[in-house]
C-alpha cells in the first residue's frame, strides 16, 4: 500500500486554465502533474495541478508570474 503524502494543489475555474498551467510548468521545468480533482475538494473544472509543498514554496513566484488564474490553493494528504 502506498503511503499518503501532503501535496499542494492548484485548482482552476476552466479546463483551458488548467491546460495552460500544465504547458507552462512543462516548458519552465516546474515539477508536478495534472490530476483529476480529488473528491474531497469541490472546485471549478475538475482538474488540479499537484506538487509537493516544498516544490510549491520554491516555484511560487514563477507560477504567479505565469498570469494563469488559479481558483484555489489547497494542501491535502493524498
Amino acid at each position: 500500500m502506498r503511503t499518503k503524502q501532503n501535496y499542494h494543489l492548484l485548482t482552476f475555474h476552466t479546463t483551458t486554465a488548467a491546460m495552460a498551467m500544465e504547458d507552462y510548468c512543462h516548458e519552465h521545468g516546474i515539477p508536478g502533474r495534472m490530476i483529476p480533482l480529488p473528491q474531497e475538494i469541490s472546485a471549478g473544472c475538475g482538474l488540479a495541478w499537484r506538487m509537493r509543498p516544498e516544490e510549491y514554496g520554491q516555484e511560487k513566484d514563477r507560477i504567479e508570474e505565469s498570469g494563469i488564474k488559479v481558483e484555489r490553493h489547497v494542501e491535502l494528504m493524498l
